[in-house]
């Protein structure tokens, strides 16, 4: 049974908000950041084995930090002197315990993935380089440099050879620029793609409504009922959104999502109209331009490089879709999942504005320059 600390935190308005600002403020020590969340997650009534597992934190650390604040509030969660014996271990010794948490495990021919505290614990006493250490010992030390080798994150390196010169133009094009030329007011630049085999479930009971202590319960087990493939386009400057649902994508469900965007003003007289796109068949390559400029001449087709979806601006949108009509995914028809998804369109376009691109062509050549380093071909 999980244990229920008798330590029971209560903020007031003007801890909840120091708090809170200690928790957003990552230029401060990790350890003040840490410590803050959670005082502010054991507010919420949640236990210490909860507030561990979502902090990533040994739970003794969690105990020690709710009863520091329980007996002297904000006051106890500062740093104290440390007084008593000299410390066990010397500078080197954890200088040797970082360096080892920050290695690969195949590195140290360890069968594993990834390394938790005890795996670091077990392997630092097998190799001699302590007799004996607490897991919360390394947890202190790795925190003050936010080592934390039981986490990972996916990315992709750039593999399209010509990934800078296809890149480049996109960023100018975010900046509004196009061939070292500003763009004209009757030139646009839309952003799109397609979203696909987005599903209608409806779980086997009804969602549960969130109470006092509990989130919202949606049915693990459910009823397929069909999918849609979203197609949506954005406006980079000037925060538009269109978007349709096909039952497939495909060359025809493009060109309508092209047809629906160009016959409207004003890009039905604009002079150019530059679709970024990446290499969906639907939009890939020369022949592709050439059968959207024969039905549309102001379109100029910019293509993303192989892989790299991320410079495209739709793909932010999708992501805000994902996590704002499509979780948790809880329909009870093909209908109402594409009467959402349009209905969202309208929701979001009264409130849009322009995302805050910030990745110019000096982080691109930067980047680059990076992937070409020692340490990115290794990782390569």
């Amino acid at each position: 049974m999980p244990r229920h600390s008798p330590h029971i935190i209560e903020l007031s308005k003007e801890e909840r908000a120091e708090l809170e600002l200690r928790a957003r403020k990552y230029t401060s020590p990790y350890r003040d950041v840490i410590r803050a969340k959670i005082i502010l997650l054991a507010a919420e009534g949640l236990s210490n084995d909860i507030i561990a597992s979502r902090l990533d934190t040994p739970r003794q650390i969690v105990s020690k930090w709710r009863q520091r604040f329980y007996r002297k509030r904000l006051s106890g969660l500062d740093e104290q002197p440390r007084g008593g014996r000299p410390a066990l271990f010397s500078p080197s010794v954890a200088v040797e315990i970082k360096a080892l948490a920050c290695q690969l495990p195949r590195e140290r021919n360890l069968p594993l993935s990834r390394l938790s505290l005890s795996d670091i614990r077990g392997e630092v006493i097998n190799q001699g380089i302590v007799a004996s250490i607490s897991e919360t010992t390394l947890w202190r030390w790795l925190s003050q440099d936010a080592i934390q080798p039981w986490r990972h994150r996916s990315w992709l390196f750039p593999r399209d050879p010509s990934f800078a010169e296809k890149a480049g133009p996109i960023l100018d094009l975010y900046a509004g620029s196009w061939a070292a030329t500003p763009l004209r007011p009757d030139e646009f630049v839309i952003s799109a793609d397609e979203k696909t085999s987005i599903q209608a479930r409806q779980p086997e009971h009804s969602t549960l409504p969130p109470q006092s202590r509990r989130p919202m319960r949606v049915q693990h087990d459910y009823k397929r009922l069909g999918a849609w493939a979203y197609l949506a386009a954005w406006d980079v400057h000037r925060a538009k959104v269109f978007g349709r649902c096909e039952s497939a994508n495909g060359n025809d469900p493009f060109d309508r999502l092209v047809d629906q965007v160009m016959y409207q003003e004003p890009y039905c007289s604009a002079s150019r109209v530059f679709w970024i796109v990446d290499n969906c068949s639907s939009h890939r390559g020369l022949k592709a331009a050439k059968r959207l400029r024969d039905r549309w001449p102001a379109i100029v087709l910019v293509h993303t490089p192989v892989h790299a979806s991320w410079l495209n601006q739709i793909e932010i949108y999708f992501s805000i879709v994902q996590r704002k009509v499509l979780t948790p995914n809880d329909f009870d028809s093909l209908a109402a999942l594409e009467d959402r998804l349009l209905r969202f369109q309208d929701h979001y376009q009264r409130i849009a504005q322009p995302f805050q691109w910030r990745f110019t062509r000096d982080d691109l050549a930067n980047l680059l320059v990076k992937i070409e380093s020692p340490f990115g071909k290794a990782a390569a």
